[in-house]
């Protein structure tokens, strides 16, 4: 099936998917369970449709990827940080022969020494944590190598280290890879990450790794997948809570905010209010925000995703009450910046298009790349442009260009 031009909206890529099954819209309303009307307003931009539930059972119909509807992947601009080559220079890296086997490695791989990789895998986290996306995708082909030699020429405990560090690196390239879209080759990240936490043995690092998969997993539209896997990590870490460090408790809660999101796109809001319930219970423990092992864990980080959950379920009077009030300055710039996005999501669901967009717009002065490649921002920006009937303002205009979504 062709693919829909970059600068539709969700409405307008479901009218091209549908025309080109050969599917009238009632035919595809009554099949998601909603009328003509619903699915025409939909379609015209009446009705801005962000609830994934909702996109997962229109794409089903329609044999297509949630991510087809979202339109995604997105296009990384060019910057001095990314500079001319961004994704498929780490698409290279990631589908290098060479990770097949060790007998495979170059005569003139170099081994780094574990404090510069272990420096470097965390400076590619921090940085994602700043919503610098161009820098990180620029620097990832390098460290994902490093580490990769480094798995290969070490023994004994120093390998286990290497794993972990090129574990958390697959981990950091699915993680912003997810961000872009480019949904399989985060699964591939995630996959090969997780099984070198699994040889390196460290539950933290495997436990960061569930979290990455379960990712991945809403990424693709598997919401009931995800849910199933948080149950099923959360089974493996439970063991190790009565002795569990602040990273331990970060990560066991992190993931249980992870399967929050999964439930309630899977409209399971008993699981959603489960898994909130117990990630406030880790973050009642550790007793403040914190960010260890880069997961920004804490009470404002559940507070967050309760106004994520709240819209995926389709609450957004409990998002509205709920968002105002979170204070997100003490997170790193993509846990803000997120807030930000829901924020708008909520203004938007009530047609306060003026407050939604301020609110985007404020997030971009910090994070302006999370802004400009999420999808749900891109995507609120283009209905936007529609409705404006040809006549955008100039806030608008200029945030479509800097965004590039405007026809």
């Amino acid at each position: 099936m062709p693919d829909a031009p970059d600068t539709l909206t969700i409405g307008e890529r479901i009218a091209w998917k549908r025309r080109r099954r050969g599917m009238s819209q009632g035919v595809l309303a009554g099949l998601v369970g909603r009328t003509e009307d619903w699915l025409s307003k939909v379609e015209n931009n009446k009705i801005h449709l962000d609830r994934l539930s909702v996109l997962r059972s229109l794409a089903d119909c329609l044999d297509v990827s949630v991510g087809d509807l979202l339109g995604e992947p997105t296009m990384m601009q060019w910057s001095p940080d990314s500079g001319t080559r961004t994704v498929p220079a780490l698409r290279e890296a990631l589908l290098d022969y060479r990770q097949l086997s060790p007998f495979l490695s170059t005569a003139e791989d170099e081994p780094v020494a574990l404090p510069v990789l272990k420096s470097s895998v965390d400076d590619l986290w921090t940085a994602y944590q700043e919503s610098q996306f161009g820098y990180v995708v620029n620097r990832l082909p390098a460290v994902l190598s490093d580490a990769q030699t480094a798995v290969r020429n070490s023994t004994g405990d120093d390998r286990d280290q290497a794993r972990q560090a090129l574990a958390l690196t697959y981990q950091a390239a699915a993680t912003l890879l997810t961000k872009l879209g480019e949904t399989d080759l985060a699964w591939i990240s995630a996959e090969r990450g997780f099984h070198l936490a699994q040889d390196a043995g460290n539950p933290v690092v495997l436990g960061s790794l569930f979290r990455s998969l379960t990712h991945t997993l809403l990424a693709t539209g598997r919401y009931a997948d995800a849910v199933r896997l948080v149950e099923d990590a959360a089974n493996f870490l439970e063991p190790g809570l009565s002795k569990a460090t602040p990273t331990y408790l970060s990560v066991y809660g992190t993931l249980f905010l992870t399967g929050s999101v999964a439930a309630s796109r899977s409209d399971n809001r008993a699981a959603a209010q489960t898994f909130l319930t117990e990630a406030d219970s880790a973050a009642r423990r550790i007793g403040q925000d914190a960010n260890h092992l880069w997961t920004a864990f804490g009470p404002t980080n559940v507070a967050i995703h309760r106004v994520q959950a709240a819209l995926e379920l389709g609450d957004v009077q409990v998002a509205m009450d709920l968002a105002p009030g979170v204070d997100t300055s003490s997170l790193p710039a993509e846990r803000r910046a997120r807030h930000a996005i829901e924020t708008a999501r909520a203004y938007n669901a009530w047609n306060r298009t003026d407050d939604a967009m301020a609110a985007l717009l404020n997030a971009e002065q910090f994070a302006p790349e999370q802004i400009r490649y999420h999808a749900a921002s891109r995507n609120l920006v283009r209905t936007w442009v529609r409705r404006s009937r040809g006549t955008p303002s100039h806030q608008l205009t200029g945030l479509a260009r800097r965004m590039q979504v405007a026809e």
